[in-house]
């Protein structure tokens, strides 16, 4: 039988959840000791002995005394770099060998069994679960917020416009910033300590994260929603030691992403073609504030404060690596705005005709010579198809595809060194599960 130590590290790892994808995957269930890579060989159950082999070894000393100096290089291999005794890291590979050799002689065999089942579909499902969660917990969001106002004699009306607004714009869509804030908090805290008041919590901290980002047609129906994500968290989390910092981590975002798009507004008005102002400093300014702190360090800031992780060094690392993973989604945006494909972004992107200052046209004035950078003045901010496809085949001329594919491969590259440095002592999962979410992706 499993020493009770034992069961939950061995619970823990059954019942992580997120978007990871297979990267995630592996990366999760490798750091506890129970990768389900059928490269790992781990072999198949046995009979549990009297006496655990593992305890004898550990006693001894042999093979698994150097797990605490290697376990954290471990928990960020690739799946193409995970250790072996042939290629690299052979002693590593020597201790993950023999730590996966004992498990088969300490476990449970159903235990072992269901560990080795634990695939890349299962993760998915434990994702679509999150995910389905989050979006049954949306009726609660808009009771809480409506109930005691609905047929009041005076605000009624106001109440029942907002219980319209709620409804109308907040279902559907990816629920990325909201399900972030449940799979980083599912990350970060004890399963045991993961109660139902506290994943309630997770999951409306989530919806105060998301309600900003829906669509809206006016700008009081906004100021509603901002109002809305105060009331819930005084509802939820006022009695928690946390609330004070989540009050202040909104109210900052809030600001950040208000200069982010004031930034975007002054840089690129509309009727007012200026190519001088598309330089890469501005770009990065814009998507910085608009983009990064809002959609990747603020779900990740959030969950983290709910864990009880406050201190400076550890938001500062996260913030590092997440600022540097929402311009990397920020780019990917630009580029699928005009050269993805509609059918499966759902959109047709407009950033030529709005005269959007975004990172094509910024790479397009870097290499562009006179005469195309006059082609691209009579043509860019103009609705007329024809100039639309003008620009379309400038970029290609300049070869920006090729350009966009390679600039992906090395920010991806450098984000999984950034990882590598900066994600202890938080779980690497919380950040490579995101990163091979958005790596490649078509929308």
């Amino acid at each position: 039988m499993l020493s009770s130590e034992e069961s939950r590290g061995h619970s823990r790892a059954q019942r992580q959840k997120g978007g990871g994808g297979d990267l995630g995957s592996h990366h999760r269930a490798f750091a506890f000791g129970a990768c389900p890579c059928r490269e790992c060989s781990v072999p198949p159950p046995y009979v549990t002995p009297v006496m655990p082999l593992s305890r004898w070894l550990r006693s001894v000393g042999v093979f698994l005394l150097p797990a605490s100096c290697w376990a954290p290089r471990e928990r960020w291999l690739g799946l193409h770099r995970r250790p072996s005794l042939v290629h690299g890291f052979p002693v590593l590979g020597a201790w993950h060998s023999a730590r996966c050799w004992c498990q088969t002689w300490t476990e449970e065999p159903r235990a072992l069994y269901s560990s080795l089942r634990m695939n890349g579909d299962q993760k998915l499902d434990a994702y679509a679960q999150a995910r389905q969660d989050f979006i049954q917990h949306f009726p609660q969001i808009v009771k809480i917020l409506t109930e005691d106002g609905m047929g009041h004699p005076e605000t009624g009306d106001a109440i029942a416009r907002l219980k319209e607004v709620l409804e109308y714009n907040a279902v559907g869509g990816k629920y990325q910033r909201g399900l972030t804030v449940l799979i980083a908090f599912q990350e970060l805290v004890e399963p045991r300590k993961q109660d139902a008041a506290s994943l309630r919590r997770a999951l409306t901290v989530g919806w105060c994260v998301e309600l900003p980002g829906i669509g809206l047609d006016a700008i009081n129906d906004a100021l509603l929603l901002e109002a809305c994500i105060y009331r819930l968290l005084k509802v939820y989390c006022r009695e928690q030691p946390y609330y004070l910092n989540l009050i202040e981590l909104f109210l900052q975002s809030s600001y950040q992403t208000e200069i982010g798009q004031t930034l975007d507004l002054i840089t690129a008005p509309q009727g007012s073609v200026d190519l001088s102002r598309f330089t890469e400093k501005r770009y990065k300014s814009i998507v910085k504030y608009k983009t990064a702190f809002y959609s990747f360090y603020l779900p990740v800031a959030a969950a983290m404060y709910m864990a009880g992780i406050d201190g400076e060094k550890e938001h500062a690392n996260a913030k590092k690596i997440l600022l540097e993973m929402g311009e990397f989604f920020q780019i990917q945006d630009d580029f699928l705005d005009l050269f993805g494909d509609p059918s499966v972004t759902g959109k047709i992107g407009t950033d030529i005709q709005d005269n959007k200052c975004s990172w094509l046209v910024v790479q397009c004035l870097q290499q562009a010579s006179p005469e195309q950078r006059k082609v691209l003045q009579e043509n860019y901010g103009q609705k007329e198809a024809e100039k639309v496809a003008r620009v379309k085949a400038l970029y290609e001329e300049l070869n920006l595809p090729a350009v966009f594919t390679q600039y992906e491969e090395d920010s991806y590259s450098r984000l999984m060194s950034l990882i590598e440095r900066c994600a202890s002592p938080l779980p690497p999962a919380i950040f490579l599960g995101l990163a091979h979410n958005i790596y490649k992706r078509k929308k």
